[in-house]
C-alpha cells in the first residue's frame, strides 16, 4: 500500500502484560504494519509472555524498545500518557505522519486507503495537525457495541511528527503545546475491543487498571475492589448489534471466544435527558454538547 504514496508514516503503540490481560496487541500491531514503514513498540516491565507474542509476529517493521513505568505517576491515567509519549519521542525524524493505536485497537483494512489518502492530501498542509477517527466500542460480546454518551464518539488517532505534541491526561488524545489539535476527519473507524474478553480476564484488567487512577497505594484502599469472579457484563445502559466484519486480523480471536453474552437491544437505562438527547443523536445524527479534545478544521 505504501508504495502508491510519498509519505512515510511510522506506527506507535505502548504495553505491559497484554498476555496476563488478554489484551489484542498482536492484532492491534497487524493491523498498523501494511500502514506503516515501521512501528515502534513500548515494551513496559511485563511479568508474562508479552515479548514472546511481539516476537512471534515475525515483522521486520516492529521495533521495540523497553520501559520501567513510573508508578510515581500513577494519578489520573499520567503513566499512560508518559509511555505513550516515549513511543512517540522514538519515532525517526524523517516519518511525516504517526499512527498511533492502544493495545487494544485495531484498524480495519478496508480503511487503509481512506487514511493513506488523508495522509498524501495533508501532507504539506500545515494547518491540519492530526486526523479524526470514528469509533466502533465492542461491549460484552463481538456481536454488540456499546452506543451511549458516556463512551466518545471520535478521537485523533494520526499525528504530524511533532515532537511538541503531547499525549493528553490519560493518553486518550494529544494536544500541542497544550492547545487543542487541528484535524481533518476520516472515514474511518478504530475498532475498540476493550470491552470484550472473557468476563474472568474483564475482571482482572479492571481490578489492576483501578492503580493507574490512583497516586498511591493508600488512596486505592478507599477504592472497593470488585469482589468476583467475573466481571457483570450486564451492567450497562444501551447497545446495538454489529452487523458488519470484524478486521482480517481480530478473525481467529473470534472464532476462539469462549463465553456467552446476550443483551435485551431494547433496554435502555437512561436518565429522562439522556434518553432525549439520545433520541436527538440517532434522529440527525450528530451528538450534541459532546466534549471534542481536538478542533476540527
Amino acid at each position: 500500500l505504501l508504495n502508491k504514496f510519498t509519505v512515510k508514516v511510522v506506527g506507535f503503540t505502548f504495553i505491559r502484560n497484554a498476555v496476563k490481560f488478554d489484551y489484542p496487541v498482536g492484532e492491534a500491531i497487524s493491523s498498523l504494519l501494511p500502514l506503516c514503514d515501521e512501528v515502534v513498540l513500548n515494551l513496559g516491565d511485563s511479568v508474562d509472555e508479552t515479548e514472546k507474542l511481539i516476537l512471534s509476529l515475525g515483522s521486520p517493521k516492529i521495533k521495540i524498545f523497553r520501559s520501567v513505568w513510573d508508578d510515581s505517576l500513577r494519578k489520573g491515567g499520567k503513566v499512560l500518557a508518559e509511555e505513550t509519549n516515549k513511543a512517540f519521542d522514538h519515532i525517526p525524524y524523517d516519518a511525516d505522519w504517526c499512527i498511533y493505536l492502544q493495545g487494544d485497537e485495531v484498524i480495519h483494512e478496508k480503511y487503509y486507503p481512506v487514511i493513506l489518502g488523508a495522509m498524501e492530501k495533508y501532507k504539506n498542509d500545515p494547518e491540519v495537525e492530526g486526523l479524526l477517527f470514528k469509533y466502533l466500542h465492542f461491549y460484552g460480546s463481538y456481536d454488540y457495541t456499546a452506543d451511549s454518551r458516556q463512551w466518545y464518539s471520535h478521537e485523533v488517532r494520526v499525528i504530524r511528527n511533532d515532537k511538541t505534541i503531547r499525549s493528553y491526561l490519560d493518553a486518550q488524545g494529544f494536544r500541542k503545546e497544550g492547545r487543542k489539535l487541528r484535524v481533518k476527519p476520516v472515514d474511518a473507524f478504530v475498532y475498540h475491543y476493550g470491552w470484550v474478553k472473557h468476563p474472568g480476564h474483564q475482571l482482572e484488567k479492571i481490578n489492576n487498571f483501578l492503580k493507574f487512577w490512583h497516586e498511591n497505594d493508600q488512596a486505592l484502599k478507599k477504592i472497593p475492589k470488585i469482589d468476583k469472579t467475573l466481571f457483570d457484563y450486564s451492567a450497562i445502559d444501551s447497545l446495538q448489534p454489529f452487523l458488519g466484519e470484524h478486521p482480517q486480523v481480530m478473525l481467529e480471536r473470534v472464532a476462539k471466544k469462549n463465553w456467552s453474552f446476550d443483551f435485551d437491544l431494547s433496554k435502555k437505562n437512561f436518565s429522562f435527558k439522556g434518553r432525549l438527547l439520545y433520541w436527538i443523536e440517532k434522529k440527525i445524527g450528530k451528538r450534541l454538547f459532546a466534549y471534542e479534545n481536538y478542533r476540527i478544521i
